[in-house]
């Protein structure tokens, strides 16, 4: 008897279309983005708490099911017109300036609400849609390095996730013209105006640090997701021991420092913290070869402002 030949999932054949809410947990009939990504670790689990009854002999009894969990990471590339949408989900919506081709989107830390997402991940040669409902922004960490694709890593927390389905809800979602990375060749860290040398990596992170409000419900989901204390902080790794960031540990004076990417004078992403505190670190020497300093930071408000985002591209508004 012949065998019916299994249709099996491919990650080259993924999609992920999203679409903001207008109510948490509330899933949208239109609206949605395909947008790239790398990797995703999303979806709802549920377990199943042991049995604890005792007086009926050595037999266990079932199980009863837990609550649902829906926390995972999403990791996408840093590109000059999709990222406009994950700054969103972070930050909140940005302030969009500017004229045709040449648009400025400011994304500000610490707004007092964030919007929530629908993400929907399909798998068409299956096929298999399922809609993870409820997502916020928690972390977005980025690294720097020198050579190497530039990614963001996104930890996002969420409500549910719907059955698999063979169909997609997503419609016709809407597409950018071209994805265009920013590369990592053209990073910069910078001290106020100036660029900072001798910095052979780094990496940052902007955490919203939000609370799940975890109330009793007849679905077994969280209620909501409610934004903490925003917080900017990361690392770097120095080469050069004379650096104004080292010195910054010294004086124990907080620094203005930018890390962005540029393609050109109209395209480009920056992340702009205020003030940022430096420790003062040792300075190991484990062998002959080039001696590197480990500096972490951490980073203050200016005027109730932690971090700013800003994006310039061609997109007239997210």
């Amino acid at each position: 008897m012949a065998v019916t030949p299994t249709k099996r999932a491919r990650g080259a054949d993924a999609l992920l279309n999203c679409a903001f809410e207008s109510g948490y947990g509330q899933q949208p009939a239109s609206g949605f983005f395909r947008q790239p990504f790398v990797s995703h670790q999303l979806g709802a689990t549920q377990g199943w708490i042991e049995s604890d009854l005792l007086g009926q002999g050595r037999a266990p009894f079932d199980p009863t099911e837990d609550v649902v969990v829906n926390d995972g990471n999403l990791v996408v590339p840093v590109d000059t017109r999709a990222i406009g949408i994950w700054l969103k989900l972070m930050f909140g919506d940005p302030a969009t300036t500017g004229t045709t081709g040449a648009y400025v989107h400011e994304y500000l830390s610490g707004a007092p609400e964030l919007p929530s997402m629908s993400i929907e991940v399909g798998l068409p040669t299956v096929p298999s849609y399922s809609t993870n409902y409820g997502m916020r922004g928690n972390t977005m960490q980025i690294g720097m390095q020198r050579s190497g694709l530039l990614n963001a890593t996104l930890a996002l927390i969420g409500k549910g996730e719907t059955p698999v389905a063979n169909a997609s809800r997503a419609g016709t979602p809407d597409t950018y013209d071209s994805i265009q990375r920013f590369a990592q060749a053209r990073g910069a860290i910078k001290q106020g105006s100036d660029v900072v040398g001798g910095v052979a990596s780094a990496q940052f992170t902007y955490s919203n640090a939000l609370d799940k409000v975890e109330t009793i419900q007849p679905d077994g989901e969280i209620e909501d997701v409610d934004p903490g204390m925003p917080a900017f902080t990361g690392s770097l790794v120095l080469r050069d021991l004379a650096s104004p960031l080292v010195a910054a540990g010294v004086d124990k004076q907080a620094r203005a420092i930018e890390f962005g990417w540029q393609i050109d004078s109209e395209t480009s992403l920056i992340f702009r913290a205020p003030r940022v505190f430096f420790p003062r670190v040792k300075r190991p020497i484990e062998g002959p070869a080039g001696i590197q300093q480990s500096v972490d930071f951490a980073a203050s408000s200016v005027d109730g402002i932690v971090v700013t985002a800003i994006l310039k591209n061609d997109v007239s508004g997210y």
